[in-house]
């Protein structure tokens, strides 16, 4: 092999090396913006969020306005979702006016949710009662109500139940206690489990936000 050719393959080994290095490098010195971050733990708050959001069942009911709705109605906003019903004596009010209290702690910065209550006795509740009872607590509180087997699919998938009783004459509705939280895709993103304050429901809404806008930098 003649000096020129041997001169000429060293630099194109020396120019090929060079190359790699400098791809190796980079993939190196950049982060991986392709691993999700972990949900965070927000267990000292009874809160758990999912690392991969749960699918919401499909349902068609009837809105306080007498609207119809369907799962669609769930995208585009954040909504703590739970089971109650109008007539309920202690845990309703009291988780209605904990939210209320909760709704004037969220911070101006973040996208303002809203409360969706699942009526468990939609027998009693009427989209007119539901609007009564739920004009006390603010605009940004609804309610839906319709077939009994279909508000049970939507509990279900919720990871939430309610069955009814009747206790000296009296009708009543045992239910969870929890709320779900519906991300912008409409699809559940946590789950709090009670006791709830207003200062850990608006703190953990605020973490699980900013850790779904980390994912998803353009969702709202």
């Amino acid at each position: 092999m003649s000096s020129t050719i041997r001169r000429t393959v060293g630099v194109l080994v020396l120019a090929v090396a060079l190359i790699f290095g400098f791809v190796v490098s980079r993939q190196v010195m950049q982060p991986s913006s392709s691993e999700p971050q972990p949900a965070p733990d927000l267990s000292t708050m009874n809160t758990f969020v999912y690392d991969q959001s749960q699918p919401v069942a499909s349902f068609e009911l009837t809105n306080e306005l007498g609207e119809p709705v369907t799962e669609a109605d769930l995208k585009g906003r954040w909504t703590f979702a739970f089971i109650g019903y109008t007539n309920c004596p202690d845990i309703c009010p009291a988780t209605m006016a904990m939210l209320r209290q909760a709704d004037k702690l969220m911070s101006s910065d973040l996208p303002q949710p809203d409360y969706l209550l699942i009526s468990g006795d939609p027998e009693q509740d009427s989209p007119e009662k539901l609007q009564q009872y739920l004009d006390f607590f603010g605009p940004d509180f609804h309610g839906v109500t319709g077939e009994i087997d279909v508000l049970k699919g939507l509990a279900k998938s919720l990871n939430a139940v309610f069955v009814h009783r009747k206790t000296e004459g009296v009708n009543y509705v045992d239910h969870s206690g929890h709320l779900a939280l519906i991300n912008p895709a409409g699809q559940m993103t946590a789950v709090l489990q009670p006791p709830h304050t207003p200062e850990t429901v608006a703190e953990a809404f605020e973490k699980i936000y900013d850790w779904a806008k980390a994912q998803h930098p353009r969702a709202g």
